[in-house]
């Protein structure tokens, strides 16, 4: 599989959970405070939307300018560069939001804590039924070069 399969399977599977968290969310939000608590469910479902979508984009815009090197100081830069848009973008949004009367900060905090570890349990799950190699097809024996336990070399 490859790094754009894995990251569309994780966006279709984020989507889906983003539309459950809204729906239950939005549930709950009009229970607790009515059509704020609604607006506060999609609040929060749709944060955890551009946080997983800015994930995705960062890892796929990493591999492509690394050009498959996982390894490279471009693919790290990107990745961290990314996790740095959103830690800012989120500090930002907590200052912005947190002075507005429509907002039920319980709702919202809900949402998006619900959303983010959901998604982080997809990611985990996609990535390790990805199938993907974890060691080299071209290692001539068990010990990859390597002298074998207890082999002098």
């Amino acid at each position: 599989m490859t790094t754009n399969a894995i990251m569309r399977r994780i966006l279709l599977w984020g989507g889906a959970l983003a539309a459950a968290v809204a729906v239950i969310g939005g549930i709950v939000g009009w229970i607790a405070a009515e059509g704020a608590g609604v607006a506060s469910a999609l609040v929060g479902t749709a944060l955890a939307i551009v946080f997983c979508g800015l994930t995705a984009a960062s890892i796929v815009l990493a591999f492509k300018a690394s050009r498959g090197q996982m390894l490279s100081g471009a693919f790290f830069g990107i990745v961290l560069g990314g996790w740095l848009v959103k830690f800012v973008l989120f500090i930002v949004l907590v200052f912005v939001l947190a002075d507005q009367d429509w907002l039920h900060r319980g709702v919202a905090f809900g949402s998006l804590v619900a959303a983010v570890i959901g998604s982080l349990v997809i990611d985990c799950v996609v990535v390790a039924t990805s199938r993907q190699p974890i060691v080299d097809s071209d290692a001539d024996d068990e010990t990859q070069g390597r002298p074998a336990s207890g082999a002098r070399a």
